[in-house]
């Protein structure tokens, strides 16, 4: 490429990338923060066992936003990226945007009637906990909520304006907050002890909120866009290049939450084999996956979102043959993220105990901590690394590690578990991130510098 076209790439290959992060690390410590508290009320307001509960409801979760929502998301992002970087415009076609609506209301709502229509069937066969088939319904109209959400975030991100996914999470994060205090306040004040399933009514609130905001934002940006000065952008673009990329990244993501919700439900089982009854193996869980976890994740507020701007940023400089820019990018995120995990294992190595009694009044959870705080340096790369593999076109190959790193953990679950408890799950986790890091390492080594 001549050097003139690198100069006057530049600006916008490096500006929005800082910027972009710089906001959605900002409003994701704000909302992480919330979170974290948010947390602690949900643990002392409904205990361990409750914790349990709630978190059997992830698989579902994810499960049905992979289904309806995530595959539009990142292919929105890259396709308008890509446009934006080869016609060098501000205001890249909306048209994948819209045909990602066209296609997703549909299909979430489809989802939504199928979760509530076999809330009882999922609970009881595959969940294996009756009491979350109430939750199910309640959380089923969310499912077109956050579809319709992504959408609008798609375009967002690949546009580089990160301040609209941004404060629609804060948005949904407080909305989600208030809603739960203030039912549970209004349930207590009559003398009732409220149950979980105001957490997952909040849950739904929450994501109308950010919808709603979404939708404001993307009007605005259409009259913005109407009122912009000289050329426009093309809408050459139809639904065969959207399903393209839409199809094998959901078949993707859906396999791998399969597999993730194998992992979920397995691991009470495996307790239950190891000699605990139903409610210690569900407290053990919930303390896990509701207390340690949300932990040992905050810091992945900064790398989470340097990960969704470098999408959009490596796939502008993929369509542009900036190769040298893709390299630079590689090394920085393998420094930097390396040098956040290691003071973060640390940190969390000397006051994970602390943690533990002094914020969720749970030594478990303090043991936990400490046992997770190894995993930082290669969890909080591999979040970034993804990125850089999907902005490269290599969704197959990161689908491939990523099975392979989920049925690594399936497999110490399944085989040691019930002989050594939780501390099992506990060496699979270490064991899969350290493969994800090295086989995602070595992907983009062979791409980037050996060119192939």
């Amino acid at each position: 490429m001549p050097s003139s076209a690198k100069t006057r790439f530049r600006p916008h290959t490096r500006h929005p990338l800082i910027m972009g992060t710089a906001i959605l690390t900002v409003t994701g410590l704000i909302t992480r923060i919330i979170g974290f508290f948010y947390r602690i009320y949900l643990s002392r307001l409904f205990g361990e066992e409750g914790m349990g509960i709630y978190q059997l409801l992830s698989p579902v979760l994810a499960l049905s936003f992979s289904l309806t929502a995530a595959g539009f998301q990142t292919a929105i992002s890259k396709f308008v990226a890509a446009q934006a970087g080869l016609e060098n415009t501000q205001f890249p076609s909306r048209r994948p945007m819209v045909m990602g609506l066209i296609l997703t209301v549909p299909l979430s709502l489809a989802c939504t009637a199928a979760l509530y229509m076999g809330s009882d069937f999922i609970a009881v066969s595959l969940l294996r906990e009756p009491r979350t088939a109430s939750m199910i319904r309640i959380l089923a109209p969310s499912v077109p909520l956050s579809a319709i959400h992504a959408c609008i975030n798609g375009y967002f991100y690949g546009i580089k304006k990160a301040g609209v996914p941004a404060g629609t999470q804060l948005l949904e994060q407080c909305c989600r907050v208030a809603c739960v205090y203030l039912v549970s306040a209004s349930i207590m004040a009559q003398g009732h002890t409220p149950s979980i399933n105001v957490a997952v009514l909040g849950l739904t609130i929450g994501e109308g909120c950010s919808m709603l905001a979404a939708l404001a934002a993307a009007w605005y940006h259409r009259f913005r866009q109407a009122a912009a000065p000289g050329r426009h952008p093309s809408n050459a673009f139809g639904y065969a290049q959207l399903l393209g990329m839409v199809i094998p990244l959901t078949a993707n993501r859906i396999v791998l939450n399969l597999l993730q919700s194998v992992e979920s439900v397995s691991i009470p089982a495996g307790l239950r084999s190891y000699g605990y009854d139903n409610a210690t193996a569900l407290s053990v869980y919930g303390v896990l996956t509701g207390m340690a976890f949300p932990m040992i994740f905050f810091p992945n507020a900064l790398t989470g979102s340097v990960s969704v701007m470098l999408l959009p940023m490596i796939s502008e400089s993929y369509a542009r043959g900036d190769d040298e820019g893709i390299r630079r990018a590689i090394l920085r995120t393998v420094k930097y993220c390396f040098l956040l995990g290691f003071s973060c294992m640390g940190l969390f190595l000397l006051t994970g105990r602390l943690l533990g009694e002094g914020l969720y009044r749970s030594p478990l959870a303090g043991h936990f901590i400490r046992s997770l705080s190894l995993i930082c340096p290669f969890l909080y790369l591999d979040t970034t690394l993804s990125s850089i593999l999907q902005g490269l076109g290599m969704a197959g190959r990161l689908f491939l590690i990523n099975v392979t790193s989920l049925l690594v953990r399936l497999a110490f679950i399944l085989m040691t578990v019930p002989h050594l408890g939780i501390q099992g799950y506990l060496y699979g986790i270490l064991v899969s991130q350290i493969l994800q890091c090295v086989l995602y390492l070595g992907c983009l080594w062979r791409r980037s510098w050996r060119g192939k």
